[in-house]
């Protein structure tokens, strides 16, 4: 949306950067069966820049699980509205620790699928 944009129409990157950590934490409670929390963000890339009125897509894939931590390789591609090319904009890698009910790091216990 406009408001989310720079004068030149361009989305900010740390709206780009919510929307990447909204979905690599969505991945990251499926695979921990349980509770995450976002603690970095390891690497960030910014490819291309994201246009007002271009349609996100975020895709994400486990880098590797420790004993609490499962790190996200999140990357994010557009569908230009103007021409509806396809085009990877971003790329990162986001570490999530798995909670307990009172938010303390717990084990992760595995994908159950």
């Amino acid at each position: 949306m406009p408001a989310d944009a720079n004068p030149n129409g361009d989305i900010f990157g740390g709206w780009l950067m919510s929307q990447m950590d909204l979905a690599g934490g969505a991945h990251a409670f499926t695979a921990a069966c349980g509770r995450v929390t976002t603690v970095a963000v390891d690497a960030m890339t910014f490819h291309r820049p994201v246009q007002v009125g271009d349609q996100v897509s975020c895709y994400c894939s486990t880098v590797r699980v420790g004993v609490t931590s499962i790190a996200v390789k999140v990357d994010t591609w557009v569908r230009r509205r103007h021409d509806r090319t396809e085009e990877q904009v971003t790329e990162g890698i986001f570490t999530f620790v798995a909670l307990d009910d009172s938010g303390r790091p717990r084990p992760v216990k595995g994908d159950p699928s």
